[in-house]
């Protein structure tokens, strides 16, 4: 009689592969080129907080955006460098991007930090740039290597 064979188990599971998540490969630059513009940003508050009272505008609404947009970045960060983690299996971006958060939250929720003008924005400055430069370190160790 006419017998059916059956696939062994491992050619079964060599058919059915998981679908891993991968963030597109524009992630890593737009993490790198907002925190560069959030530390332009904050390096050019000084220089702000004396012409926005010259120009009548407020800045009550300063600190949502801050809180908003330090909130994206880490999540944007935190999410692509595992990203790129799992494929790479380099932590390099991820010694930038430490002490890049922790001195933007650092900046943000220690409250002697953050109400003094020009340390806020040096620290806030400083982790921003840590932060895009470990953007680009995950840019590069992901998409510039052969596998």
């Amino acid at each position: 009689m006419f017998q059916l064979e059956r696939n062994p188990p491992d050619v079964m599971a060599s058919l059915i592969k998981p679908r891993r998540f991968h963030l597109p490969h524009w992630a890593d630059r737009l993490g790198a080129v907002g925190a560069f513009i959030c530390a332009l940003h904050c390096a050019l508050i000084p220089v702000a907080l004396a012409v926005v009272p010259a120009l009548g505008l407020g800045l009550v609404a300063w600190h949502g955006f801050e809180f908003a947009f330090s909130s994206f970045a880490t999540v944007l960060a935190l999410i692509s460098l595992y990203l790129g983690y799992r494929g790479h299996r380099a932590y390099h971006a991820w010694l930038l991007v430490a002490p890049g958060l922790l001195l933007i939250w650092g900046a943000y929720l220690y409250p002697p930090l953050h109400d003094s003008i020009t340390p806020h924005a040096v620290a806030m400055a400083i982790g921003g740039v840590l932060i895009a430069l470990a953007h680009l370190v995950n840019l590069r160790l992901s998409w510039g290597h052969s596998h």
